[in-house]
């Protein structure tokens, strides 16, 4: 191997600006793959011309600098490039110059006259092709966090605990159901996005909550799938200002991870909600959660479910103290969410507020009731609540059972070490107890 072509060392200005134009990307690549998208007609064209544009950047921006307005660079160079090719396309089939001209103006805009629309739907239009209802949930999850994320497949692979070769399949297959479905890029209207909207929130929703309660792996929190759900909701609710649950949901992620930064200790282990330390709470998160859940409220009449379950998160937020809780509130707000979804998951959770607010003789006689539903069987929460109410009646045989058996069903790791944990926890309390009767 000569000098020339012994590759040089990447030094720290180069990672400095490779970093600097990865921050870029993450923020610009959503709309300009939108854009390119209103233009092309194609997904994979508008990736193709999209990646072009990074790959020009990432050679010409660590010695010039960034531009002022890297969005608008990243766009002009794709279009160019767009431009050439339809160009070449041209010339090549000048021959069948009258055919070429009828397929242009059914299928291709002018490139030069396309690219300099009006974008302000671009970024609608690319997350209503990614949540597209054709498509599969596991599909509508990887190709948002694909397309208007800006992650890389081996990003998304990573995050979902999965082969890279599985996300890319994934990805692909997605691609070629919207092509074949032949889905119109257009940003639907009046009450045909009204109905697409609702599959947008749904996978917003799924990402966030993969990430906050992990299904299997070893740790709790994923705080990149948070963070990317969180910031995808910021900018969906901007995006429909009118939906009131839009806003609900922006409200709901937000306030939740506000939480995130006490729910671990040091060694990773989970932290009960009555355990943690509040002066750890993102309290800016809060506020803005706070904000949009009073835009939603005021937007709605009813309130929605992710506006009910974002006030429900509320009432824990602005408590000052775990006894501070305003449980009452609580089962109220759970009262209206189980009425409006029928959700056995819902009623679970209303299960353990009642036994917060009144008491968990009551509240046992509602997990009674819903211990033959379906959709609970294997579901570890299940008789995880079952063990935190019965510890709360001081029933400790059956409740170091049932976490025993929330331990079992459980997936992930932390979560069996804490149930595990709460089932000691039974036999230490019951040992206190005939101790002090001892005495």
């Amino acid at each position: 191997m000569s000098e020339s072509d012994t590759p040089r060392p990447t030094s720290p200005e180069d990672e400095a600006a490779r970093g600097a134009i990865d921050a870029v990307w993450r923020i610009e690549s959503p709309r300009l793959l939108g854009g390119l998208v209103r233009v092309v007609g194609d997904l994979d064209r508008a990736e193709d011309l999209a990646q072009f544009a990074l790959l020009r950047a990432l050679e010409t921006w660590p010695t010039e600098g960034i531009p002022d307005n890297p969005g608008a660079w990243l766009m002009a160079t794709a279009k160019h490039r767009a431009f050439d090719r339809q160009r070449r396309a041209r010339m090549k089939d000048r021959k069948h110059e009258q055919l070429q001209h009828a397929r242009s103006s059914a299928h291709t805009p002018d490139i030069e006259t396309a690219i300099d629309e009006d974008v302000g739907d671009d970024l609608l239009r690319l997350i209503l092709i990614a949540c597209h209802p054709i498509l599969s949930t596991q599909a509508r999850v990887g190709l948002t966090l694909k397309l208007v994320g800006g992650l890389s497949t081996t990003e998304i692979a990573r995050a979902f605990l999965i082969s890279e070769s599985t996300a890319a399949q994934r990805l692909v297959r997605a691609k070629k159901t919207i092509a074949a479905a032949k889905v119109p890029f257009e940003v639907p209207h009046g009450e045909a996005l009204a109905e697409r909207i609702p599959h947008v929130l749904a996978v917003l929703y799924l990402i966030f909550n993969e990430g906050h309660a992990a299904t299997s792996d070893a740790s709790v929190v994923r705080a990149r799938l948070c963070a990317e759900a969180m910031r995808l909701a910021r900018v969906f609710a901007a995006l429909v200002p009118e939906h009131a649950e839009a806003h609900g949901l922006s409200a709901l992620l937000e306030l939740t991870a506000a939480r995130i930064p006490a729910r671990t200790a040091r060694d990773g282990s989970i932290v009960l909600l009555e355990d943690q330390d509040r002066t750890r709470w993102d309290r800016l998160l809060a506020r803005r959660g706070h904000a949009s859940l009073e835009r939603a409220i005021a937007l709605s009449a009813p309130l929605g479910p992710y506006t009910l379950q974002a006030a429900i998160s509320w009432c824990h937020t602005r408590a000052k103290t775990f006894e501070e809780t305003d449980w009452d509130e609580i089962l109220a707000l759970y009262d209206a969410l189980t009425a409006l979804t029928g959700s056995p998951v819902v009623e679970l959770n209303r299960a353990m507020a009642m036994a917060m607010a009144w008491g968990p003789e009551e509240a046992l006689e509602l997990l009674d009731e819903l211990a033959d539903d379906p959709a609970l069987q294997g579901y570890h929460h299940f008789p995880s609540v079952r063990g935190e109410v019965l510890f709360r009646a001081g029933r400790m045989p059956e409740a170091r059972q049932a976490f025993e058996r929330a331990a079992q069903l459980a997936s992930n790791e932390r979560d069996r070490a804490m149930l595990l944990e709460r089932a000691s926890a039974c036999d230490a309390f019951r040992l206190e107890v005939v101790s002090k009767q001892d005495k």
